[in-house]
């Protein structure tokens, strides 16, 4: 396996240094890890996850010291630079780190910053990917986001902006960036969306208002959520008060995306079971009698 250690690093105090594991949790189904990942979870003495990380995820990883130092938006959270340092410290007491984060850690994760950090102290580093939200989303949807002869190319959009005083904090006054993809998924952008959606149409990225977008939360979770419309509609903010401030939105918008009923929202069956056996809801329903799968 390659988390094997090849050499041991040692610290200028003469301490053996442990290794770090950026491991990308996924887009929250515990099921939906990957193997080396979730091997490396039950291997690990401490883990630093993120706040989105589902409670039947760190349930893998029973003997480690568990820390919580991820962000989320709109409520306190570790700065960065805080959360580089008790990587490095963890580094220097314990000899297998994971550093558990949602969806891949090479997306929107500030996984540079941390590896950074983590280089500079002589500390070991290996990255092991997961299924980023969007991906998950798709396979929910059970829609390509990609369409021969309607969508060749696929981008993935944040509009949060981080800077040393302020982490991952969303400007209002910021324009979007300009489209240059069939589809666009966008992270982190549930505070935002009307405006999302008005700036596309006033790029012309839209050939028309009717568009489709399609809105998930929580994807691959019991809670997941998830409303179809239109640009125009969502320009319009017509779907504000169905966003649920407690969970990650993604919003995605493309002519890929066109489904025969525009207008559906689903929502989980009551009797649905909260545990997670196969990563993606079997359960969900839509309003107008379309199940999904």
């Amino acid at each position: 396996m390659s988390s094997q250690h090849h050499h041991t690093a040692i610290s200028a105090q003469g301490n053996a240094l442990g290794k770090v594991y950026l491991v990308g949790a996924g887009p929250g189904a515990a099921d939906l890890i990957t193997v080396r990942g979730a091997k490396l979870l039950a291997q690990a003495e401490i883990v630093l996850h993120d706040a989105l990380v589902e409670p039947e995820m760190l349930a893998l990883c029973p003997q480690a010291i568990k820390v919580p130092v991820g962000k989320r938006c709109g409520k306190l959270s570790s700065a960065q630079h805080f959360i580089n340092k008790r990587l490095v410290d963890a580094a220097k007491q314990h000899r297998i780190v994971v550093r558990l984060k949602g969806g891949d850690p090479m997306l929107f994760g500030r996984a540079d910053e941390e590896i950074s950090a983590l280089r500079q102290a002589g500390i070991e580093v290996e990255v092991v990917p997961g299924i980023t939200a969007a991906l998950a989303g798709a396979a929910s949807l059970q829609q390509s986001l990609s369409l021969r002869g309607i969508s060749r190319s696929v981008a993935f959009v944040t509009l949060a902006q981080a800077s040393s005083d302020q982490d991952h904090s969303t400007v209002a006054s910021q324009p979007i960036p300009n489209p240059s993809a069939d589809t666009l998924v966008y992270y982190m952008g549930r505070k935002d969306a009307a405006k999302i959606a008005q700036q596309l149409i006033d790029l012309k990225y839209a050939h028309h208002c009717d568009t489709p977008v399609h809105i998930l939360e929580a994807v691959s979770t019991p809670r997941e959520r998830h409303r179809s419309s239109t640009l125009g509609q969502l320009a319009q903010g017509l779907a504000d008060p169905w966003f649920d401030s407690s969970s990650p939105a993604l919003i995605m918008v493309g002519e890929a995306l066109k489904t025969e009923q525009p207008e559906m929202i689903s929502t989980l069956d009551e009797g649905s079971s909260p545990k997670i056996d196969n990563g993606l809801q079997d359960s969900l329903i839509f309003t107008n009698c379309r199940r999904s799968a």
